[in-house]
């Protein structure tokens, strides 16, 4: 026993926190497939693929992301599929992951300076072709830095999860805190375990963004 909880506990809690790890991988590989069309319709300047795609991300940022996480759970539900907890927060954080990274990849798309446009198109390739090939390589180097400091964000937003009764480190704290009756030292551990998962992830994205900007000296 440490600290008045037992090691079954302790290991409870850290199979929460090995849940919440699935759950931010799930959210930003889930935003990372939706956020990268976003991003480029949000970049377009065809009306057909910007109004759509800048309505969408003005909708997600515009709710809170506990309210996202019930509607996904229980609207679901209430057309006839019971979703697993998992699948639905999934879902819910995708959601969330894709209109941030949505924005945050188009800023780094229109960083690109337009003569790269203009140089794409005296070798005679198409917008297709140009964005491919020139446009999103170098916006994806630019987009490293802060694509990893959000990752900060997905993880921390994960223990909102808990709304639904998904078994994330959030939830699994709070358990052990109701049978223990030792909310100082249970979320006080839950918070440096927290700590220890984002503070690697902020290091990584400073270095990376001093690195970008000794290289574009």
């Amino acid at each position: 026993m440490i600290l008045g909880v037992t090691y079954s506990q302790w290991l409870f809690i850290l199979t929460g926190a090995g849940w919440t790890l699935v759950l931010s991988v799930l959210g930003f590989l889930g935003g990372t497939v939706v956020g990268l069309p976003v991003a480029i319709g949000r970049a377009s300047k065809n009306r057909l693929f910007r109004l759509p795609t800048a309505a969408y991300v003005k909708l997600i940022q515009g709710i809170p992301l506990p309210v996202i996480m019930f509607i996904v759970y229980f609207g679901i539900s209430i057309a006839g599929y019971d979703l697993p907890a998992l699948v639905a927060a999934g879902i819910a954080m995708t959601l969330y992951s894709s209109a941030f990274l949505g924005e945050i990849w188009r800023g780094c798309i229109e960083a690109i300076p337009h003569t790269q446009w203009e140089a794409s198109d005296c070798l005679g390739l198409n917008k297709a072709q140009t964005l491919a090939h020139v446009i999103l390589p170098q916006a994806f180097r630019i987009a490293i830095p802060p694509t990893v400091g959000f990752l900060v964000q997905i993880v921390k937003n994960t223990s909102y999860a808990v709304v639904i009764g998904f078994f994330d480190l959030t939830y699994s704290a709070r358990v052990i805190n109701n049978s223990t009756f030792k909310p100082f030292v249970v979320f006080t551990v839950a918070a440096l375990i927290y700590f220890a998962l984002c503070y690697p992830l902020s290091i990584l994205s400073y270095r990376l963004e001093r690195k970008l900007k000794r290289h574009s000296r």
